[in-house]
């Protein structure tokens, strides 16, 4: 059976009736602003302002059921935008007392704002009145709370990501050091990040201080720091280039500073980074379904560990194509009579849940016969360009994972695989 956005929309639009009062909420850091109206539109009530505690969470509360039982509303529906990190308290305490909390998306609010009153101008009013129309006209989505372990990868994710910008960071800076200081060092190291070239740089970093050493002594330097080191040779190499170096000989006491600095914010990154990726794994073992996920050859803890920290609970989406909408990844296209415009990623969903499910589509073209069989013939039989049928391919790991996770079933090579190569 066929997964038909249209029918999804009609039932977000049938599930609002005359029952409901509609909470539009603007959040904001300090103070958010609340309107209602009724399932037709009609504003209820005057507008509130309440401060981002439980004082003001209990005040909205208090102002919705007295507007509900005022009009004879028999439920309470409030919608609101992501707006940063500052919904989430709102949105979980919301939840904790049993009111649906739905969100809209803050690019179509801002589409949406000339609807109610045909001018550009923008208010926090305005805004949350515009927000409980969206929701009135069915433009929302459901927040689906996640378990304990869920929200742990999202947390531990986000933290990886941050720790991996800082690792990179500093690598790069160290990087430049050795251009401005010691150029001749990857004569001798390739990898400037790599173990030897790590303790050359913890040990004698500038060449000043190589000129005057024995290779012997570099070498037992090295021994301090790694049990296989690269060897006498090399030491003497080392040598020989520090005497004829042509980095700077300036400053040379401020450099070494500098230096010690990033490898102190290297070795802490790479601390945190292990850090965070066993407590990944460990969170990855509390899920029934992720140990069969992890069976599919080509799919990582970590490229698995994003996709189930932005998507949730995988066996909650309706389709493969849900969790496509939910990254951004369904198709937008731009047409009018004649004239058919280019068919282009909406990009309209989350970021980092399109990256990982990029990066394991990627691993599964270059280790999982299957996929990579599957792109051959994208390419080579039906003259596909290479990043659509990656694109495509990115369309079937979803509704595997969504399929895989709904009926708790391991891996199968054969529904995979189309039906032309099942017939040879």
């Amino acid at each position: 059976m066929k997964f038909k956005m249209e029918d999804k929309q009609n039932q977000l639009i049938e599930r609002i009736s005359d029952r409901h009062l509609i909470v539009g909420v603007d959040i904001a850091q300090q103070v958010h602003v609340a309107r209602a109206v009724n399932f037709r539109g009609i504003i209820i009530g005057n507008p509130l302002s309440f401060e981002n505690n439980e004082e003001g969470f209990a005040k909205l509360l208090n102002w919705s059921n007295q507007l509900k039982n005022l009009k004879g509303f028999e439920t309470t529906i409030v919608g609101m935008e992501p707006t940063g990190h500052y919904w989430i308290n709102l949105s979980k305490w919301l939840y904790d007392q049993n009111i649906e909390v739905v969100t809209v998306n803050p690019h179509l609010v801002k589409k949406n704002k000339e609807n109610r009153d045909n001018t550009q101008s923008k208010s926090d009013k305005k805004d949350a009145l515009v927000i409980a129309d969206m929701v009135k006209n069915g433009y929302y989505s459901f927040i689906r709370p996640t378990s304990e372990a869920f929200e742990k990868l999202r947390v531990l994710m986000s933290n990886r990501d941050m720790t991996v910008k800082r690792l990179v960071s500093a690598i790069n800076q160290i990087n430049r050091w050795v251009d401005v200081v010691f150029p001749e060092l990857r004569q001798v190291f390739k990898d400037v990040k790599g173990k030897g070239a790590i303790a050359t740089l913890r040990l004698f970093p500038t060449p000043l201080e190589l000129r005057s050493m024995k290779a012997q002594e570099i070498v037992d330097g090295w021994r301090t720091k790694m049990k296989r080191h690269a060897g006498f040779k090399k030491a003497q190499l080392l040598i020989d280039l520090a005497k004829r170096s042509v980095g700077t000989h300036q400053a040379l006491d401020a450099y070494k500073l500098h230096l010690e600095q990033l490898l102190e914010e290297y070795d802490l990154a790479t601390t945190q980074l292990e850090r965070v990726e066993k407590e990944v794994t460990e969170a990855l073992n509390q899920i029934t379904f992720a140990r069969k996920l992890l069976a599919i050859k080509g799919i990582s803890k970590i490229t698995l560990a994003g996709i189930l920290g932005e998507a949730g609970d995988l066996s909650g989406f309706a389709h493969g194509n849900s969790l496509l909408r939910h990254a951004g990844l369904h198709l937008a296209e731009a047409s009018s009579g004649k004239w058919k415009g280019q068919i282009v990623i909406s990009k309209r969903g989350r970021s980092r849940l399109r990256r990982f499910l990029y990066l394991a589509t990627m691993s599964l073209v270059m280790n999982n016969p299957d996929f990579k069989e599957l792109h051959s013939t994208n390419v080579k039989e039906k003259k596909m360009k290479k990043i659509k049928s990656i694109m495509k391919l990115i369309n079937k790991l979803a509704r595997i994972l969504v399929g895989m996770a709904q009926n708790n079933e391991s891996y199968c090579s054969k529904k995979v695989q189309p039906i032309t190569l099942l017939a040879a």
